[in-house]
């Protein structure tokens, strides 16, 4: 369980770095800017890194049992995430409208793990994102305060199209195949 929140603290405490303007521009100054996000990208791996062992190395301490029908809710609240995620990086009416679709894609997410798994591991991973998550949007609204301006961009109509199907496709490709390999466990009955 060490290595998880260990993990979890080193990954998410780096994606905290931008919400504290002055100790960003303070790294940025002695490392400077491609310094800065050659630190970022290490330190996020190695996080990550840790979290993913981290998670498969946890016992498994059953806290609660969720529902079987609780793994179709799960499934439901999946669909929108990969279309969020799509969006993040095709700017369409879905990302100017929700303005931050990645923040949400990963809330959502969270969100949807910790209705369909009662372990402790779990609460303890899919929590931690959602309080970063609802920190970070919180955090996005004070932003242009701090300088770092993010504006919802806007495209084409066929990005949403893009967005949409290509979400969709991804959802079935991971929910069907990539789940089980990655994951060690399938969604599907």
């Amino acid at each position: 369980m060490t290595l998880l929140i260990l993990g979890i603290v080193v990954f998410l405490g780096v994606h905290l770095l931008p919400t504290f303007h002055d100790v960003r521009e303070t790294l940025i100054g002695r490392l400077g800017e491609n310094g800065y996000k050659a630190l970022f990208s290490l330190l996020s791996i190695v996080g990550f890194v840790l979290l993913v062992w981290g998670f498969a190395q946890a016992p498994v301490v059953q806290v609660w049992s969720p529902p079987y029908w609780t793994r179709y809710v799960a499934m439901v609240l999946m669909l929108p995430v990969f279309v969020l995620l799509i969006a993040a990086y095709v700017p369409g009416q879905i990302k100017a409208k929700v303005k931050h679709p990645f923040v949400d894609a990963i809330s959502t997410w969270a969100l949807a793990h910790l209705i369909a798994n009662g372990d402790l591991a779990s609460i303890i991973l899919f929590g931690s994102f959602l309080a970063y998550s609802v920190f970070d949007r919180i955090a996005l609204k004070r932003r242009p305060a701090t300088g770092l301006v993010t504006v919802a961009e806007t495209g084409p109509a066929r990005n949403d199209v893009i967005s949409v199907v290509g979400g969709l496709l991804f959802y079935v490709v991971f929910l069907v195949w990539l789940h089980p390999i990655l994951i060690g466990t399938s969604p599907l009955p």
